[in-house]
């Protein structure tokens, strides 16, 4: 199946703006104050790449369900992902103190050279098991029937949210707030979640 870039960009954009106010991030970003920032980065990207697969595979088997029951399963999975992500955009300021020190007190070991890779992927390949972005990528490739454009649109956001946590994520932060970023999350989710019912009752 030839790659469908439509698709890469929207689901680029999708996991784009659920990932960027996501605990992932700010782990990161602590994780880059701590360690060189090139090396969390790959180690974080590896890990993601792995679960993006994961999440991508789940999303294939789900997709092999009648289709209007897939259609029903896809619409459930945004109108979820929109509903927890703007009810807990309130709390996200606070969470954000909270997730620092958590991950503060992982990335406390005092590695250096590659074995930052290896712990960096530990930290995040565990914290991201059940993630809302990880949820939405199997409902996305349910979604679009689509896997391998799926995956990359996927992983190249999860792979810029990233890069933006390790190089810029401090600064990002004193520009917007977590708690904005995560209701645009919710709202996109909830129109996704729209169209699909849409498509569901035969408007579309």
């Amino acid at each position: 199946m030839p790659l469908d870039l439509a698709t890469v960009a929207i689901v680029f954009g999708t996991i784009f703006v659920v990932e960027l106010p996501d605990k992932t991030f700010i782990a990161t970003l602590v994780m880059a104050t701590r360690f060189r920032p090139l090396l969390v980065w790959i180690g974080v990207c590896l890990a993601f790449f792995v679960q993006t697969a994961i999440a991508v595979t789940a999303g294939g088997l789900l997709a092999q369900l009648p289709r209007t029951l897939v259609e029903v399963v896809a619409a459930t999975l945004f109108l979820i992902g929109g509903i927890l992500l703007l009810r807990g955009a309130g709390d996200a300021d606070e969470e954000e103190a909270e997730t620092e020190e958590e991950f503060g007190a992982k990335a406390a070991k005092q590695v250096v050279g590659w074995r930052v890779v290896s712990l960096c992927f530990t930290i995040l390949f565990l914290a991201e098991w059940g993630d809302l972005s990880q949820i939405l990528t199997a409902s996305l490739v349910v979604r679009y029937d689509d896997p391998i454009s799926v995956f990359v649109g996927a992983f190249l956001a999860l792979a810029a949210v990233s890069g933006l946590a390790a190089g810029l994520g401090r600064t990002l932060l004193t520009r917007m707030k977590l708690s904005t970023i995560r209701r645009i999350g919710g709202t996109v989710c909830l129109l996704l979640a729209g169209y699909s019912a849409l498509e569901i009752a035969g408007v579309l």
